[in-house]
């Protein structure tokens, strides 16, 4: 009998993801000292994801449009013209020059939102200026008796239910059958009636133009990300995406309002529907990751904030399917990257879970008292953040030197700390970004 080959523990997927991460292999670096460039930043990501101290803290910049706006582009020419994406990216990343890449898909493609007709979404010239970021138009994208539907086949609700509501083009859909229908020979012509429809074969073509125009984008993005990585020496920070299950549903499905109603009327159902969703999530940050790209799976935190529920109710439908999914992408050799949105002073206790091994997340903090993260998290997890859009706005340079210093004072010293941003930056005084940035890489050396 052959012998089975060894099955790696999480720490050693890491490991060697963190390798290829580091070793760039197949990028083609403008000097050796670009490549040394590089190999030292990704070197100061991994040391402060461990808990150690680096040579220096580690500098992030949570970007929203403001690469675009600073370089003259509107956001519209952004998610539209690729070519002037390319030229504001590299703007903005020579200019600035923080340890990682702001990545240049976040702003979406402009033409796949035509082609499909998208209705989750308002975008430059869709609903908002041409200079504005896209906004989120919440509605009830999944009905209160749609539950059973969506935990006993998650799939088929979204083809069938879901993405008709939210793509226009996908209207249609909503007449196929699952797909589990196509068994044996009896059945099989039956099951496939639906697809010669006209309007379904119609809205088949939409989705093929939408999938050749998002190649298209997507290969426009990984060359200006390339060329960045490969002229500045800038590693990708984000490796991938992914959702607390609780945000699945309610971002995503339900909406707000709905889905707060939802934990008292049929609270049963929503605990079986995050659940289902925990693989789900696990699931689509495994397959985000191609090799040699950052392990670091981003994950956005909205509906758990202080001001959206109750310490209970995160404790009964947020935090164990929140939890539940960390574990599994830790067990696939991934570093959870969780943005706190808003505040978590209530939840401090709970998130510093010591089901969670030490130096296998790190969390930004938007809100969150940075001084009472140090105290709860330090020496579990790396954490960054809570440096204020304000600040990057509105105040002097001096000013901002100042609030840097005394930040990393305060909680940096130790390490498993990255100086950041909280919210995404949509605008800033120039000055002042570049104060928060030189700031850090002088003032943040250990010694």
């Amino acid at each position: 009998m052959q012998k089975q080959a060894k099955q790696l523990a999480p720490s050693e997927i890491y490991a060697e993801r963190a390798r290829q991460w580091k070793a760039a292999e197949g990028t083609q670096f403008a000097s050796p000292e670009v490549r040394q460039a590089y190999e030292r930043r990704v070197q100061m990501l991994i040391d402060v994801i461990a808990l150690r101290k680096p040579e220096r803290i580690p500098v992030y910049v949570n970007m929203g449009i403001y690469p675009l706006t600073y370089a003259g582009v509107t956001v519209k020419e952004g998610m539209y013209d690729y070519p002037k994406l390319g030229q504001a990216m590299k703007k903005f990343h020579a200019d600035f020059l923080p340890d990682s890449i702001s990545a240049s898909p976040i702003y979406g493609p402009g033409r796949v939102f035509d082609i499909l007709d998208y209705k989750l979404y308002r975008w430059p010239g869709h609903g908002v200026p041409d200079t504005s970021g896209y906004q989120c138009v919440e509605a009830e994208y999944m009905h209160a008796d749609e539950y059973d539907a969506l935990i006993r086949d998650p799939s088929a609700f979204f083809m069938r239910n879901y993405l008709p509501r939210v793509f226009g083009a996908f209207d249609p859909w909503k007449f196929l059958g699952p797909l589990t229908d196509i068994q044996e020979l009896p059945f099989t012509g039956g099951a496939l009636i639906p697809y010669g429809l006209p309007a379904v074969k119609e809205a088949f073509l939409k989705l093929l133009e939408a999938g050749e125009s998002a190649m298209e984008w997507i290969q426009a993005c990984l060359a200006i990300d390339g060329e960045t990585q490969a002229s500045l020496g800038l590693p990708s920070f984000i490796g991938g995406f992914s959702k607390a299950p609780y945000d699945i549903l309610g971002d995503t499905l339900r909406g707000t309002k709905h889905v707060l109603m939802d934990k008292f009327q049929r609270p049963k159902k929503v605990l079986e529907a995050v659940e289902r969703l925990v693989p789900l999530a696990i699931d689509q940050a495994v397959r985000a990751v191609g090799p040699g790209a950052s392990p670091l799976i981003m994950m956005p935190l909205h509906k758990g904030a202080d001001s959206f529920m109750s310490t209970s109710d995160f404790k009964t439908f947020y935090w164990p399917t929140l939890k539940a999914t960390i574990l599994g992408m830790i067990d696939h050799g991934l570093i959870p990257c969780l943005f706190v949105e808003g505040a978590y002073n209530k939840r401090l206790d709970i998130i510093a879970d010591p089901d969670i091994p030490a130096g296998s997340t790190v969390w930004i903090f938007d809100q969150t008292d940075i001084r009472e993260v140090k105290k709860r998290l330090g020496g579990w997890a790396c954490f960054c953040g809570n440096v204020p859009s304000s600040v990057i706005k509105t105040v002097t340079p001096q000013e901002v030197v100042t609030f840097t210093k005394r930040l990393i004072d305060d909680v940096g010293r130790d390490g498993g700390y990255v100086l950041a941003n909280g919210a995404v930056i949509d605008d800033a005084n120039p000055e002042n970004l570049h104060a928060m940035i030189d700031t850090c890489k002088e003032y943040g050396v250990y010694r």
